[in-house]
């Protein structure tokens, strides 16, 4: 039984059909909010509308587009105004590891994409979705980043440094809207059974983990319209 904290909230949330943009997604239907999902995977995004249907008897919006394809994103913008004029709450849990391997072996492509999805892709959601947030009564962008941020670990090239730029990036914004009611944090999941944890320690036992279900708490203290954080970084474990 959910306490409904986000009834009647219009939500976006990137990342939506999979890990733990899916189960945020999720979490935040059963809460009460209305669900924008944005993802690549039409198939994917459908079967969480379904999820989401049988438990709330709700549906969400689905948007199914490359987060890369940045004018998909304006368009998304533009799309939320026309309907309902704001935007209470955006969690950006979109991501792209990439691959592990030494500094000079990455091929540009693959560092551009994983800098696109991780840095590029957030910036422009705050350009886009910044005027819907601040009119909200109180709105809450929610940022995903990771513990490789912190730490100079070799092989985590692209990755750890596009995390690195999403924090500063975020505590700037957090620091340039502290005067309004927007209020902007970031959250470390740590440790969590996905996709694209199984991809970087392909011999972890993923029944060693916590779901991305367990941690979707966190993302609901940061999106209530109680929360007081700003340019916080949450620890989700």
């Amino acid at each position: 039984m959910t306490s409904q904290r986000l009834a009647g909230r219009i939500a976006l949330v990137t990342g939506a059909s999979r890990g733990i943009g899916r189960a945020v997604a999720l979490r935040f239907a059963q809460e009460g909010a209305h669900v924008i999902a944005f993802a690549r995977t039409q198939g994917g995004l459908e079967e969480l509308d379904d999820e989401i249907f049988k438990l709330t008897g709700a549906r969400a919006t689905l948007v199914a587009e490359d987060i890369t394809k940045f004018e998909k994103i304006d368009q998304t913008g533009g799309a939320i105004f026309q309907r309902w004029g704001k935007l209470d709450i955006l969690v950006a849990a979109a991501g792209a590891l990439g691959q592990l391997s030494p500094m000079p072996v990455y091929t540009p492509k693959m560092w551009d994409n994983v800098m696109a999805v991780n840095l590029t892709a957030n910036w422009r959601l705050i350009r886009s979705l910044d005027p819907l947030l601040r009119q909200s009564d109180a709105g809450r962008a929610i940022f995903v980043t990771s513990g490789v941020a912190h730490d100079a670990r070799m092989y985590w090239g692209p990755y750890a440094v596009s995390k690195a730029g999403l924090e500063q990036m975020v505590r700037i914004y957090a620091a340039e809207v502290g005067h309004t009611k927007l209020k902007v944090n970031i959250v470390d999941p740590g440790r969590v059974r996905t996709k694209m944890r199984a991809a970087a320690f392909p011999g972890e036992d993923p029944n060693t983990l916590p779901t991305p279900e367990s941690i979707t708490g966190t993302f609901v203290d940061l999106a209530a319209a109680d929360c007081a954080h700003n340019g916080a970084l949450v620890k989700a474990y």
